[in-house]
């Protein structure tokens, strides 16, 4: 061979590597795009497109980028293979059955893709794992995930202002338009009107293009800006599933309780040990009021349902009878929000310090939209004109909610706020007991 065709051989191999396409592909000869032959006015005419012969590697630049943009890469030992869809020794029937639910759950959409997905539960119950265990099964698939926490994903944008490697419009399209996005740990962000509108884009967009979403978060419907909510309800697009499980990496012996809760201090009270005191010399009428108070509060442990109410001087078993609801609805998986009225006021009056970590607005509707609220000590708060206005919002939500409450109180009931005992005396939806026996001196 000579060196002129040495030399021509050797710049046509230059020429073909740095061609985008394959040298070999039929369709572009490798230059990587087609241009389609189409009619004058068609909207496509005129058009480039990438070639099939590029669209891999394409896609892999995609996907590179979004993987630089998620934090997967730290989370790739997170997989369906270590998930315990049991839940850990000690872990009741209802808490392990909703952890085996949102398993099945997690996993049937990974392999469909079908619409959205909601995990809902406190922290450390699993909800991370399933997430980052479908993007894990998805990308292995080849397709383009983005796997984000709330909060990194609104910083992101906000950083791309200033970045003229990719500005905002174009991240923000790489969030929206990804194949299946994964956003971790909605609720936890600071809400801005300017978040809550690029939240409600994004949703907005994949909810109108039916493009695969998955959602965890630890607040319930409710707390949710409106407009996002409504998308996150449509049944036919979204399943939704409540995971019940106590954090996963607190000690062997948390009960999952709510974190106001002080349940944890009455542990000890159950119906097995509640005293009907018939060796004490009570009259009659004293036993028989106990009795019925114990009766009525073991069936509503069973069904929680509207409200019960529990009157009487201090040391008489309302307490207890309180308590052991709150603990038989803890056994059975679904811890309810028991509280001292005192606290829970000083637990909003907290979240005004320049140092909380929560907002009003976020403890005050955990409160009033708990799924079973027990409210002990009705009447021992200080009743300032605020203390008054706040119990009332909290009871009229209820009442209106028809939401399971009890309530125990050593105030009679004509010494109870007007506003709270008229809801209370509505029959159809609070059964009141008078306990009428002094107090129990063991």
């Amino acid at each position: 061979m000579s060196t002129t065709s040495s030399s021509n051989s050797q710049s046509i191999s230059q020429v073909e590597n740095s061609l985008p396409g394959d040298p070999g592909c039929e369709i572009c000869e490798g230059t990587g795009y087609v241009r389609r032959d189409l009619p004058l006015g068609h909207p496509e005419f005129g058009k480039i497109s990438i070639c099939k012969c590029r669209q891999a590697e394409v896609q892999g630049k995609i996907r590179k980028r979004l993987f630089k943009l998620s934090n997967l890469d730290e989370l790739k030992y997170l997989t369906f293979d270590n998930f315990d869809p049991g839940g850990r020794i000690g872990t009741g029937h209802a808490q392990s059955k909703s952890i085996e639910g949102a398993f099945n759950a997690a996993q049937q959409f990974s392999r469909t893709l079908d619409g959205w997905l909601l995990l809902q539960g406190r922290f450390g119950c699993g909800k991370t794992h399933l997430a980052a265990a479908v993007a894990n099964f998805v990308v292995d698939m080849g397709i383009s995930t983005l796997f984000i926490t709330v909060p990194d994903l609104l910083d992101a944008l906000r950083f791309s202002y200033d970045d003229p490697t990719t500005p905002f419009s174009q991240r923000f399209e790489d969030i929206r338009r990804a194949q299946l996005l994964v956003m971790d740990d909605f609720g936890t962000h600071n809400a801005t009107p300017w978040a809550k509108e690029k939240l409600f884009q994004i949703l907005n967009y994949r909810y109108i293009n039916h493009l695969p979403l998955l959602v965890t978060t630890n607040l319930a419907l409710d707390q949710i800006e409106g407009r996002i909510r409504s998308r996150l309800q449509d049944p036919e697009l979204v399943s939704r599933v409540q995971i019940l499980a106590p954090d996963y990496r607190r000690p062997a012996d948390d009960t999952g309780h709510p974190d106001l809760s002080s349940l944890a201090l009455l542990g000890d009270r159950s119906f097995g040990n509640f005293s009907l005191r018939k060796n004490e010399n009570l009259e009659k009428e004293d036993i028989k009021g106990l009795e019925k108070a114990y009766r009525a509060a073991k069936k509503y442990a069973d069904t929680p349902q509207g409200w019960l109410a529990f009157l009487g001087t201090y040391g008489c078993g309302k307490t207890h009878l309180a308590a052991a609801i709150a603990n038989y609805r803890a056994g059975q998986g679904t811890p309810p929000l028991f509280i001292m009225v005192p606290d829970l006021l000083d637990h909003l009056r907290s979240t005004f310090s320049p140092n909380s970590n929560v907002s009003y607005d976020r403890r005050f509707n955990q409160i009033k939209t708990s799924k079973l609220l027990i409210l002990d000590d009705l009447g021992t708060e200080s009743m300032t004109p605020w203390v008054k206005e706040k119990l009332y919002q909290l009871f009229n939500h209820r009442y209106n909610a028809n939401l399971p409450t009890v309530i125990t109180s050593a105030d009679p009931l004509g010494e109870i706020d007007p506003r709270i005992r008229s809801r209370m005396m509505d029959r159809r939806i609070c059964r009141i007991h008078t306990i009428s026996a002094p107090a129990y001196l063991g």
